[in-house]
């Protein structure tokens, strides 16, 4: 026998709302009242638990430059300080100016003109011994490498001593610096670009008459070359 449909089993579903769901309604569209149809269309915002983790920090290439930078100029630093550790020491004489000895005729020869001086071996360690007494004697010695550049043959060689005597009395970093006038300056500046055996003749040619009319008159009425013609050519007292 069927049984009516009302008298069917069935499953029996509350009717009655869920506690608190009409309180969170009410409040969320509290919430969208209060912010507006543009911001009531944007997704909720994450909580402090989920949000996304932060992007890496980016490299900045300024920061390779300035170490690179530093490092130039701390390597740079190193170079100056040893070329003025090494400028302390005074550098000595060649042995070929230092051993020989002059005649009297020889030593009173060099006061007739600045050319017999430098031509004179032992007249250059003498005249050289006075400028390091007035702190001058680089310009000695850069008349020197000039003349010793002048001789060299050999390409590569010619390369690294012109190299060499830029760096040691050319440079404003040197503190063996000469100097030269802007014109002579700039010339050289050009030339190194290949450099040869007549770089340097310019500024060669300007400390040879810098030492010609300023250091080689005072040279002449010091103790030094007066104890010469007294001593009968003996370099000795020039070494004190």
């Amino acid at each position: 026998m069927t049984r009516p449909a009302s008298e069917e089993p069935g499953w029996d579903f509350p009717t009655s709302p869920v506690p608190g769901a009409a309180d969170r309604k009410g409040t969320e569209e509290d919430e969208t009242k209060h912010r507006g149809p543009e911001e009531a269309d944007q997704p909720p915002s994450m909580s402090s638990h989920e949000a996304a983790p932060p992007a890496p920090p980016r490299r900045n290439p300024c920061c390779l430059c300035w170490c690179c930078c530093c490092s130039c100029s701390w390597n740079e630093e190193r170079r100056r300080a040893w070329r003025a550790s090494r400028e302390s020491r005074p550098q000595p004489l060649p042995s070929c100016e230092v051993c020989a000895t002059p005649s009297p005729e020889e030593v009173q020869s060099w006061a007739q003109s600045f050319d017999k001086l430098m031509r004179s071996p032992a007249g250059r360690g003498a005249f050289r011994a006075f400028l390091r007494t007035e702190y001058s004697e680089e310009n000695m010695l850069f008349w020197l490498a000039c003349e010793e550049l002048k001789a060299e043959a050999d390409r590569h060689a010619v390369d690294e001593k012109a190299r060499l005597i830029y760096e040691d009395y050319v440079s404003i970093l040197s503190p063996k610096e000469v100097s030269l006038d802007s014109r002579v300056r700039e010339g050289i500046n050009k030339k190194m670009q290949e450099p040869s055996a007549h770089t340097f003749d310019d500024a060669q040619l300007q400390i040879y008459t810098l030492m010609h009319r300023d250091s080689y008159p005072r040279f002449l009425t010091s103790p030094a070359y007066r104890a010469l013609l007294l001593q009968g050519g003996s370099p000795s007292s020039t070494e004190a």
